[in-house]
């Protein structure tokens, strides 16, 4: 079995004296696919915020790597190989594509990687190639969120966070961006993936977690949850 590249333990975090999340654990190994799922307001974002450091812990322990990420800024953690691609895609809007991802490649100073990567990402995304001297902010939300998906690539990431890359796109994006996060997967990235879509994430999970009301309620495999009972009444409308 490979090595955790991420140990969560005993998590909590409080928002204002209310606890979104109360004392979680899981992991994520090396070469995995691991998605979250659970309903609005279940303590995934939260989750994933806590990992990135921009929420403080009320409790337990966050270990990349084998060591502590508490105390570490975005900065160190995407040096580290940890990047995440934030709900809501936070693309800078007055820049072009193109300096967009390249600003994906802040931490690295090996200039002829940095293109070979930029090739990549454009051949992932044909349709940021032909748009590339297009300012972001004029992207379609599909555009942008595979805009955000190819900055985070950028930064050469062992570890690559999702959340929620498929909210609000038509089901022909959503369908794109699955085929993207399978590809990125085959390709060695480790993916922790938290989506609202839980066939969908399921579907690709090597394995999974069910979180409600700040708390993970079942783990297993992404196709035993996908079959069992309790989840499809629960998440899948049957």
């Amino acid at each position: 079995m490979s090595a955790a590249l991420l140990q969560v333990s005993g998590l909590k975090v409080a928002y204002g004296g209310i606890e979104a999340v109360k004392g979680i654990d899981f992991e994520v190994r090396e070469g995995e696919l691991v998605s979250l799922i659970g309903s609005n307001g279940a303590g995934k974002t939260t989750t994933m915020k806590a990992i990135t450091g921009s929420l403080p812990l009320n409790g337990g322990q966050i270990a990349y790597l084998g060591r502590s990420v508490q105390g570490q800024g975005a900065w160190d953690l995407v040096k580290q190989g940890l990047a995440m691609v934030p709900e809501g895609r936070g693309v800078f809007t007055r820049m072009t594509i193109t300096e967009n991802l390249q600003m994906g490649a802040y931490v690295r100073r090996d200039a002829a990687g940095i293109a070979d990567d930029l090739d990549k990402v454009f051949g992932i995304f044909p349709r940021l190639k032909e748009r590339r001297s297009q300012l972001a902010g004029t992207l379609s939300g599909g555009e942008q969120q595979m805009l955000a998906m190819g900055r985070a690539l950028m930064s050469r990431p062992k570890l690559l966070l999702l959340d929620e890359p498929s909210m609000g796109l038509s089901p022909i994006m959503v369908d794109k961006i699955f085929e993207v996060i399978r590809g990125v997967a085959a390709q060695g990235v480790t993916l922790l993936l938290v989506e609202q879509n839980a066939s969908r994430a399921l579907a690709i999970a090597d394995r999974a977690y069910v979180m409600e009301s700040g708390l993970i309620s079942m783990s297993g495999t992404g196709g035993d949850l996908l079959q069992d009972a309790r989840v499809r009444a629960a998440y899948l409308g049957e």
